[in-house]
């Protein structure tokens, strides 16, 4: 298949997507959701149907075998989000990135959404049998967005005092959300070889199919209360935007072929599966960390509202490339 012909394929497989986002969007502007519906909606997604899915996706698609030779994937996102943050550092010292906005542009690079742009989008993509694969990635977000990424939020308030540490607790519930609990239940019912009955099964299955389309409608909504109109292009913003969009995912494709050199590859859909996540857009509570840490509120918001726009141009272009790694 040539460049245009790739191009034209991976525009058609998020068209849907793209209506699914501009349903929240035109229903939120047709006031048709109140300011509690979207946290509400998140709430469900992430506490209800996300977990559900995730257990029902792990009991279909996951063996004990395979799990094992999951094990590699972990690797190749582990060294990613590690040079990740090296790469983000270098350029935080370089172009001298003001106090407030440190913590949240390493973040920027380094961490996606993964739960309410990179699932739906995995599953539209790929299909339920990515779930082990996106499993892979997610992991290692969340272990790096909360075990790390938000220290560095912290860790950055320009109100503090020089040597002044910062005051944070490490909160276990952070990482370890409903999602990820929702994954060690079903590694733990997978190696105790527990069966799932019927109504149980069936029950989990209609629930959380729900995800895809509901996450996908908060993201239309999401759009629409943070306003197209208060993005910004500065300098700050656009470092960000490569990282996220460029940096990041070339990482991500590097590593893939030294290991694929090396002789360690990795299945087609694995490979494309971390590279889409790599390219997600920024995570959505950025802005709420940053307020915590009395950072540049503004810049986080931002960055997370031009990503999300522009990952609609992204992901046909990012499904195009990779389809000749």
């Amino acid at each position: 298949m040539n460049f245009l012909g790739a191009f034209m394929t991976s525009v058609a497989s998020v068209f849907t997507i793209l209506l699914m986002m501009a349903l929240g969007y035109l229903l939120t502007s047709l006031g048709w959701f109140d300011e509690n519906f979207s946290g509400s909606l998140s709430k469900l997604i992430m506490n209800v149907a996300l977990p559900a899915n995730i257990f029902m996706s792990v009991m279909s698609n996951l063996t004990v075998n395979k799990l094992v030779s999951l094990s590699s994937g972990l690797i190749y996102s582990f060294a990613a989000v590690i040079i990740g943050y090296v790469i983000a550092y270098l350029v935080v010292k370089i172009a001298r990135i003001r106090p407030g906005r440190r913590g949240v542009f390493m973040n920027m690079v380094v961490n996606a959404n993964t739960i309410f742009v990179g699932l739906p989008l995995n599953l539209a993509l790929f299909g339920s049998k990515s779930m082990p694969y996106f499993l892979v990635y997610y992991v290692t977000n969340t272990v790096s967005t909360w075990a790390f990424g938000v220290f560095l939020i912290s860790n950055d308030d320009p109100t503090k005092q020089k040597g002044q540490k910062a005051e944070t607790k490490f909160n276990w519930k952070k990482l370890l959300p409903a999602p990820l609990l929702g994954f060690i239940v079903a590694l733990l019912w997978l190696f105790l070889k527990l069966p799932v009955p019927n109504w149980a099964g069936n029950t989990l299955n209609y629930v959380g199919s729900l995800v895809t389309p509901l996450s996908l409608i908060y993201i239309g909504i999401v759009l629409h209360n943070a306003g197209l109109k208060s993005i910004k292009f500065d300098r700050d913003t656009l470092l960000g935007l490569i990282g996220r969009f460029i940096v990041t995912p070339a990482i991500m494709v590097c590593l893939i072929l030294l290991g694929s050199h090396l002789g360690h590859g990795l299945p087609s859909m694995e490979m494309q599966t971390l590279v889409v996540q790599a390219a997600a857009p920024a995570l959505a509570v950025m802005p709420i960390l940053a307020n915590e840490a009395h950072g540049d509120v503004e810049y986080a918001t931002n960055l997370v509202t031009t990503s999300t726009v522009l990952f609609i141009v992204v992901v046909p272009i990012v499904m195009t490339l990779i389809q000749f790694i």
